[in-house]
């Protein structure tokens, strides 16, 4: 078991689950069954494991960037989909969405690298729909980047508000966004 990747793998989950504010290192040295101290050993402040959770964050936003970076704009859109999908289907928020709740109560260095993650979010979902519109595949009258903070925001929110509705409302949410994008009016 590698100590400081669990520790990540535990924290992340646990801001998804209950937020920023609601989980200490005690809470991650009894899951790890370790001593508060080995967590301070790896992550010498909450701070400090905060822009670690982010980082992987945006490492796995890099990834799937890569990963999708010689598909059509409607393939990579529905990879920008799955990040919300996966959340929906383990029953946790996306980071950024818990972590935006906290914004105010967390340190400016979490906030600088919470902006920073977001602002390579909205650049990677506003080249798909460029291309999109361009390639005749999206249809929308405003400008790309507004479009893009339409869509994350139904998606931040449909993630949080479909746990108290039903997981069909996610789906119809997601679908509703495609038919929108790719009906030429």
């Amino acid at each position: 078991m590698d100590t400081r990747i669990e520790i990540v793998k535990i924290a992340d989950a646990l801001i998804r689950e209950k937020g920023y504010n609601a989980f200490s290192f005690t809470d991650i040295a009894r899951q790890l069954n370790i001593k508060n101290a080995s967590v301070h050993y790896h992550f010498p402040t909450k701070t400090d494991l905060g822009i670690a959770i982010i980082h992987q964050h945006q490492q796995q936003l890099s990834a799937i960037i890569k990963n999708n970076q010689d598909s059509d704009c409607m393939k990579k859109m529905n990879a920008f989909f799955s990040i919300y999908t996966i959340a929906k289907s383990e029953n946790k928020i996306c980071l950024v969405g818990s972590l935006a709740t906290d914004l105010y109560t967390v340190e400016p260095e979490i906030q600088d690298e919470l902006k920073k993650l977001v602002k390579h979010i909205l650049g990677w979902v506003t080249a798909i729909l460029e291309e999109g519109r361009a390639k005749k595949v999206f249809y929308f009258d405003i400008d790309a980047r507004t479009k893009a903070l339409m869509i994350v925001t139904n998606m931040l929110a449909a993630v949080q508000l479909t746990r108290l509705t039903t997981k069909k409302d996610f789906e119809k949410i997601k679908q509703t966004i495609i038919n929108d994008l790719t009906n030429n009016k």
